[in-house]
Parts: C-alpha cells; sequence; structure tokens
C-alpha cells in the first residue's frame, strides 16, 4: 500500500509543470496582443512567432503528463 501512495504523490507532483506550462501559454499570447498593439503591420510575422511558442510550451506541459502517467502505470 505504501507504494501506490507513492505512486499518486509522484504523479501529482509531475503535473506541477502543466502550471507552468498555463503560465508560459497566457505570456506567449499577452506578448503577442502586446507586439500586435504596438505594430499591426508585423501581425502575421507575430502570429506565426507566437504559434512557434505555443507549441514549444505545449510540448513540455505533454511531457509532464507523460512522465505522470509512466509513474503511474509503467512502474
Amino acid at each position: 500500500m505504501p507504494l501506490q501512495g507513492a505512486k499518486f504523490i509522484g504523479a501529482g507532483i509531475a503535473t506541477v509543470g502543466l502550471a507552468g506550462a498555463g503560465i508560459g501559454i497566457g505570456s506567449v499570447f499577452s506578448a503577442l496582443i502586446a507586439a500586435v498593439s504596438r505594430n499591426p503591420s508585423l501581425k502575421d510575422e507575430l502570429f506565426k512567432l507566437a504559434i512557434l511558442g505555443f507549441a514549444l510550451t505545449e510540448a513540455i506541459a505533454l511531457f509532464s503528463l507523460m512522465t505522470a502517467f509512466l509513474i503511474l502505470f509503467a512502474l
């Protein structure tokens, strides 16, 4: 029984990265809004960069979630 509890605690700690990813995605798009409001002519270029930043930040969230699932179901 203690092993099962440790797995739950470890999986919970591993999901802390999801909160960081949420903050990161918020800052990517808030920076996009600020940049487009300063220079609207660069909207398309800035949007491409924001989508790249979103994808990289979301990848970190998926790695964190995958780690939590590995802790729960593989060990």
